[in-house]
């Protein structure tokens, strides 16, 4: 089932500019009262105001939020102390890449938000099952159901990521989606193998 949400929504990410019409218009560059001189934004390439940038992003931000439901409760059942080690780092990585990207999306400007906006994306998720299997698992079980959860979400990262460094206009984004990819898969590969396989 994951497997088909990832693909559903790569597809959606490299079909963006025909699904919202073209690339979201650039914020104007005048400045607003009170909001920074024009001076001091970022260059025009790296602003994430194409509309498969965007769309990246916000895909990113409901993903990530998941993400970070996922392994609060999974550190706070687990018992595996590797596992445990590892979404605890998970949680610091994701809470600071969550930021970075809330930030560039206010960056993008309303119009760029708008577009965004228009995208439902509540029915390509597989965290709310995967919540409630976590919070079901018993004791003995949760390592091997937060392995199973938790990398299966992590590899739909993993796919709009790529799909992003592929078809994304923003450098900075699709830098971010190139980390994203790499940590994602990495994260995918522990935790197929229990850490007393590997020994």
């Amino acid at each position: 089932m994951s497997r088909l949400i990832a693909t559903a929504l790569t597809v959606a990410l490299l079909a963006t500019a025909g699904c919202a019409g073209g690339p979201a218009p650039t914020p104007p560059t005048a400045t607003a009262p009170g909001s920074a001189p024009a001076a001091t934004a970022a260059p025009a390439a790296d602003v994430p105001s194409s509309g498969i940038d965007v769309l990246f992003l916000s895909m990113m931000v409901a993903h990530t939020t998941e993400t970070l439901e996922i392994v609060r409760l999974g550190r706070a059942r687990a018992t595996d102390a590797e596992l445990r080690t590892l979404v605890a780092a998970i949680e610091v990585t994701e809470a600071d890449e969550l930021a970075t990207m809330r930030r560039w999306l206010s960056e993008a400007g309303p119009s760029a938000q708008a577009a965004a906006a228009r995208h439902d994306h509540s029915g390509h998720s597989d965290a709310p099952a995967g919540l409630a299997r976590l919070r079901a698992a018993p004791a003995d079980q949760v390592d091997r159901v937060l392995r199973e959860v938790l990398g299966a979400h992590q590899r739909t990262a993993a796919d709009l990521a790529r799909a992003q460094v592929h078809a994304g206009v923003s450098e900075r984004v699709r830098d971010l989606a190139r980390r994203i990819e790499r940590s994602r898969t990495a994260e995918v590969a522990l935790m197929a193998t229990p850490a007393a396989a590997r020994r």
